[in-house]
């Protein structure tokens, strides 16, 4: 049990909020969702599951400038696609109505006021926290003035930038939050909901607290960077006198070899460091899913992270094994061979094709099996064979036997290269007696390999990823520079390779997750096509 947990069961016991739990999730739509949202996904709907309660969706839509209905539907199908589903869905917007009437309640208790300084001039008489703020020249205009004034802003009168509304607290207060936070400012700009009828919108800390309080929230659960914004959370909810939801912070999801700044990761996409949102070396959800994760490998990571009271970072090593974790039990097991070298038994018949029997999933006994075409000429990885192999090195060598997975042992005999001196067949010779219910099927051999039958196999597009960010901190820049100089170069490669050929486009697109024996985990990309199938590097089969 996490430390928010024994909170809301002392709650429960308590019968505070009448022993229900209502919690909300409540992104902004101003970009893709990632992994640090995931996690409080898991969070905020896990919480309300443990307790029967309930978990609200609402959109923080304020800033019109920034937000689009592209985000919105992202950010929906991220959430169902991690396995929840939201009791209600709600959008800031919903109470622009209410707020300005609670606004226009605190300007008649004397309690907010209209400032007519530009925001460098606010920002200076803000001070700093070891010394009090200077008072804005406006703060002591009449009720009067300060509603007239609101009102002809919210009728369009002024321009974006000349007025704002803030509250009115305390200018010496240590919590520079509480200097007469801004309230309202002016935006001469449609809002993909409301569209052209306000021109003035709420800033994050005057709509959110009174949002939650509206939808009935009994726990605001959100990230540590708020603490210091609760002070001003409640001095809201008390100054209206509305109900008070009780706001709980928890540490951030922080990880190596990343970011998760939505100002960074839009950097990325818009200079086409990466191929949209959805590449699959981006941190967010849509990019992990593309990548292949699992929305049951991202929810346990987010378990096994836990909830911490401060902030840590999580080495990105724990998420690719809860990937492993979940992809050795559901993925599809198939050969595949991705830097091909021609393997020939010679004494193999020229036109005998046979099927051998391979087991789709051990982990899975319903899983079954499947029919894998062999033949004379076979692919097999070039890593495979050494042509002067020491003692540590078990696979194929001259004079050196290794099993074919599913089918015989072979020994080879020679290798044919070209005037550069590469490689480009090996010839080996078979034992018939080797194979699976054969006499000599339980000879044993140091190594076993995969393959693909020349003759049979389907030729794919594989790309193989690795960190988007060759740094742990990506952040840690080097005077000069910035995070874009710690890009790794070599976090994408792309190679054609060999796959069984039953592996066909309505196939692979129904079973999406497979396991390329003894070479990773792979998922099978969007752009397949008939012609060309195209799968993605998920993991490693090992760390």
């Amino acid at each position: 049990m996490n430390f928010i947990e024994q909170i809301i069961e002392e709650d429960i016991r308590q019968g505070k909020n009448d022993a229900k739990v209502h919690t909300r999730f409540p992104p902004e739509p101003n970009g893709y969702l990632h992994i640090g949202h995931a996690k409080s996904i898991c969070l905020n709907f896990g919480i309300a599951k443990k307790y029967n309660g309930k978990c609200n969706l609402r959109f923080d839509d304020t800033n019109p400038v920034k937000e689009d209905t592209e985000y919105v539907d992202s950010i929906k199908e991220d959430i169902q696609w991690l396995g929840f589903q939201w009791a209600a869905e709600f959008y800031a917007s919903d109470y622009f109505d209410q707020l300005y009437l609670w606004a226009e309640q605190l300007i008649s208790e004397g309690l907010a006021y209209v400032d007519d300084q530009t925001q460098e001039e606010i920002s200076k008489g803000r001070g700093v926290p070891t010394a009090s703020g200077i008072e804005s020249p406006y703060r002591n205009r009449s009720v009067e003035e300060n509603m007239d004034l609101f009102r002809r802003m919210r009728a369009g009168e002024f321009p974006d930038g000349s007025r704002v509304l803030r509250a009115k607290i305390d200018m010496a207060s240590p919590n520079m939050h509480f200097r007469d936070p801004i309230m309202y400012r002016i935006l001469h700009a449609s809002h993909h909901r409301t569209g052209d009828k306000w021109c003035i919108y709420p800033m994050y800390d005057f709509a959110h607290g009174q949002s939650d309080s509206i939808e009935g929230i009994t726990h605001s659960i959100c990230t540590l960077e708020f603490e210091v914004h609760r002070p001003l959370y409640d001095w809201f909810c008390e100054a209206l006198r509305i109900h008070h939801p009780q706001q709980i912070e928890f540490a951030r999801l922080n990880m190596t070899n990343t970011i998760m700044s939505k100002r960074k990761m839009l950097q990325l996409v818009k200079e086409h460091h990466v191929n949209g949102w959805d590449d699959p070396r981006m941190p967010t959800i849509c990019g992990l899913r593309r990548r292949g994760y699992t929305p049951e490998a991202i929810r346990n990571f987010a378990e096994t992270v836990g909830v911490a009271k401060r902030d840590n970072i999580i080495d990105v090593s724990l998420l690719e094994f809860c990937a492993r974790e979940h992809l050795n039990k559901v993925a599809t097991r198939t050969m595949a061979v991705l830097d091909p070298v021609k393997l020939i038994i010679d004494n193999y018949p020229d036109d005998l094709v046979e099927e051998m029997d391979a087991v789709n999933n051990p982990e899975d006994p319903e899983a079954g099996t499947r029919k894998v075409p062999f033949a004379k000429e076979l692919w097999i990885e070039r890593a495979d064979f050494r042509e002067n192999a020491d003692k540590k090195f078990y696979r194929l060598s001259i004079d050196r036997e290794v099993r074919l997975k599913y089918a015989y042992i072979i020994k080879c005999t020679h290798i044919v290269k070209d005037e550069a001196g590469n490689i480009t067949e090996i010839h080996c010779t078979y034992d018939p007696n080797t194979r699976s219910g054969m006499p000599d099927s339980n000879r044993k051999v140091k190594a076993t390999i995969h393959w693909a039958s020349v003759k049979h196999a389907k030729k794919a597009e594989v790309r193989i990823f690795d960190r988007l960010f060759a740094v742990p901190d990506p952040d840690n820049c080097e005077e000069g520079k910035t995070f874009i100089d710690n890009l790794n170069p070599d976090s994408l490669k792309i190679q054609e390779g060999w796959v069984e050929p039953e592996l066909t486009l309505e196939k692979v697109m129904k079973i999406k997750y497979f396991q390329f024996e003894r070479l990773g985990y792979f998922y099978a990309d969007p752009d397949s096509t008939e012609e060309k199938l195209v799968f993605n590097k998920t993991v490693s089969l090992k760390q």
